[in-house]
Parts: structure tokens; C-alpha cells; sequence
């Protein structure tokens, strides 16, 4: 880490919070990710081995704590970690309201939106069986044009290639408007009404899509208004 030399509180943490990616980290940490793939699959230009290097540096300050278990290491947050919690929803709010994205081909990435609308997925809202939800934006980089979200017993998966189950839902449209919708930038019944995002399919999934569907919690924070810590 690059020292700034001065004893200062917000020095000290700065140099520990503000080297490329580590807020992005704590970010995923605070919104559940736990294991080594996943923490990439919500930070995805990060390299392997930075991601390892800042994960030893988060450890070896007492942010994080390394645990093996059966199914593999796990990092949680510690007790430190926590207290950052609402750090990062304030950061979050505030760049939503004061410095949010313009949307251009470089902030847009179909597979962290997507990964992003899986962990926020209220699957409370489905029926009880599986259900299929397609997403597909034609303006996407080849390969990462269509997505499939299933849902059964409770937990929702991910998947890239068609799984080869029933589709109930497909919603399409530009990368750039889902993504607008999931930041909060514009609603999506007016995206709807404009053409810009199309759904078909089941009508009762269609009526609860505002429910199954919610929008990425830190842009949430920051339209519902100022945040408390």
C-alpha cells in the first residue's frame, strides 16, 4: 500500500480503502458475496492475482477473515468490516445522486448487471415451481447477448447457455436501457411504454415484475434520498 505519511484516522484508512478495486470488494462483501469466483464475477476486470493480493491486504488489517469449510474458503466480513457497511451505502447513494454513470459502452457490462439482478431477485414472488426468466440485449458483445435467470425452491441461478427448460418470461431490449432501469435512471413501465424494453410471456409474471425485480440497492438508496449512517 502507498503511505501518505501523515497519523491521521482518514489517512491511515485511506490507504487502505482507496488502492484500485478494494471498495469494490467491500462492496460485494457487503452484499453477500463470500467466495473467491463470485467476488470476480462482481468486480470482473479485476485480475486473479489482485484479487487475491487485496483480499490478503483486507485480511491482514482485520476487514476480512479467511475460513475454510467443506465446500471451500470463504471470506466474511469482520466485525471492522461491518462498521463499513453503511460507509458503503452512503458512497453508493451519493454517487447515484451526484456523480452516476452516463451510460456509455464502457460502464455497461451485461454479465455484472446480470449477476447483480441475481443476488437481488426476490424469488418470494414466484409461483412454487421453476421458473425461467430470459433477458436478451441485441446490442450486447456476442456471447453475452442472452441470460437466463431460474428460480425454484427458494434460490435463483444464473445461467449463460440455455438451460433447456421452458422460458415463462422473456424481456428484451438494449443493454443500456436495463441498465438505466436497474440504476434507477428510468422507470420501467416508461422504458416499456417507449419500446425501448419489451416483455412476453406470463401475464402474472409480468404484473409482478416491479416486485421479483427490484433495482440495485445502492441506486435505490440513492434515489429514496439523503442516507443516515
Amino acid at each position: 500500500m502507498n503511505s501518505y505519511g501523515q497519523f491521521c484516522p482518514l489517512a491511515q484508512a485511506s490507504q487502505l480503502l482507496c488502492e484500485r478495486w478494494t471498495l469494490l470488494i467491500v462492496r460485494e462483501l457487503v452484499a453477500g458475496s463470500s467466495r473467491f469466483n463470485d467476488l470476480r464475477r462482481g468486480v470482473p476486470l479485476i485480475s486473479p492475482t489482485l484479487l487475491s493480493r487485496r483480499l490478503k491486504q483486507l485480511e491482514h488489517s482485520g476487514v476480512i477473515r479467511r475460513r475454510r469449510t467443506p465446500a471451500g474458503v470463504r471470506y466474511e466480513l469482520t466485525q471492522g468490516g461491518e462498521e463499513l457497511r453503511p460507509i458503503v451505502e452512503l458512497l453508493g447513494a451519493w454517487g447515484h445522486r451526484w456523480v452516476r454513470s452516463r451510460l456509455d459502452g464502457s460502464d455497461l457490462d451485461a454479465g455484472l448487471l446480470m449477476w447483480d439482478m441475481r443476488r437481488t431477485v426476490d424469488a418470494s414472488q414466484f409461483p412454487a415451481r421453476r421458473v425461467v426468466v430470459q433477458f436478451n440485449y441485441p446490442d450486447a458483445p456476442k456471447g453475452a447477448r442472452d441470460w437466463w435467470l431460474i428460480s425454484a425452491n427458494g434460490e435463483t441461478d444464473l445461467c449463460l447457455e440455455d438451460p433447456g427448460y421452458e422460458v415463462d418470461l422473456v424481456i428484451r431490449g438494449s443493454l443500456r436501457a436495463m441498465t438505466a432501469i436497474w440504476t434507477c435512471q428510468v422507470r420501467f413501465q416508461d422504458a416499456e411504454r417507449g419500446g425501448e424494453i419489451k416483455v412476453l410471456g406470463s401475464h402474472d409474471l409480468r404484473r409482478k415484475l416491479p416486485q421479483w425485480l427490484r433495482a440495485s440497492y445502492l441506486s435505490r438508496l440513492g434515489a429514496a434520498g439523503p442516507v443516515n449512517a
